[in-house]
């Protein structure tokens, strides 16, 4: 059911880059697919989701450093992956409405469905490597998404700025694993859930702590790397309302609700996320 889930919008993007002759309605259909079947998905796993039970699948990828394809459902992954797929169908029904013909929908569908991917392998990841590999993707995805007029300066430069700061932050979030993995001696999601005593004790930890809160920072626009934000307001409309204000920027918010059992619970955690949030706020 996870594989289904995760494979849908990665599976559309490839047949509507692949449908050369597609009307803008016809990608626009196709795409809708994918809000419609996933949240179908979603609806069959919900009995067990809300009973408490997590929905869980994996498959060895690469066991020499700790990475496997592993998916993981609970509330929580349950909560985003609807908000990504709900809002997901209301921008593309809006994306088909507000494209013109010149615009290459084909093209805006394809990118708006690897971003939807990205974001759903990210709050299904089971496994903290896996789940910085598709944090990257979500930035690369962006990064097409906001440029996708690239025959404006502005919208280029917005781009570019978004990747450049996302990226640098997905950087950060990497190693930020690689020490939580370092002092768990596993990256598998419920273990570290389960250490985190052993994590908030070890001196790695403010290091960790540091790297993950920047990753969380330059993702959802907080203080100081807000300014990425504005710039990148020159995508389409159906974009900005996708990525800026429903999705992207709530990554952030979800990293930190799924580490909080591992991290929260100290002085440092506290200070530093909510004085970023209130200087943010103000």
């Amino acid at each position: 059911m996870l594989e289904l889930l995760l494979a849908l919008p990665f599976v559309l993007a490839l047949v509507v880059a692949l449908s050369a002759n597609a009307s803008r309605r016809t990608s626009a259909w196709l795409s809708g697919l994918v809000p419609l079947l996933g949240l179908a998905v979603l609806a069959a796993a919900a009995g067990d989701v809300f009973d408490g039970t997590i929905l869980r699948t994996g498959y060895e990828w690469i066991p020499e450093a700790g990475l496997d394809f592993s998916l993981r459902m609970d509330g929580l992954a349950w909560t985003f992956a609807l908000m990504v797929l709900g809002i997901g169908g209301l921008v593309v029904l809006y994306g088909a409405y507000y494209l013109s013909a010149k615009d290459s929908p084909r093209r805006f569908f394809t990118y708006l469905l690897l971003f939807m991917g990205a974001m759903l392998g990210m709050v299904l990841a089971g496994n903290l490597l896996l789940l910085a590999v598709f944090w990257e993707l979500t930035s690369i995805s962006s990064f097409l998404l906001i440029g996708f007029w690239s025959h404006r300066q502005d919208a280029r430069q917005g781009a570019r700025m978004a990747l450049t700061i996302t990226g640098l932050g997905g950087l950060a979030l990497l190693g930020g694993v690689l020490l939580i993995g370092r002092i768990v001696g596993s990256y598998d999601l419920d273990a570290v859930l389960a250490a985190g005593e052993l994590i908030r004790g070890s001196h790695l930890y403010p290091w960790a702590l540091g790297l993950i809160l920047l990753g969380v920072f330059t993702k959802s626009a907080q203080f100081p790397f807000h300014f990425w934000l504005p710039q990148a307001m020159a995508a389409p409309t159906p974009v900005s309302a996708y990525l800026h204000s429903a999705t992207m920027v709530k990554a952030g918010v979800f990293l930190l609700a799924r580490l909080h059992p591992a991290l929260a619970g100290t002085d440092l955690f506290f200070y530093v996320v909510s004085g970023i949030g209130a200087t943010t706020l103000l």
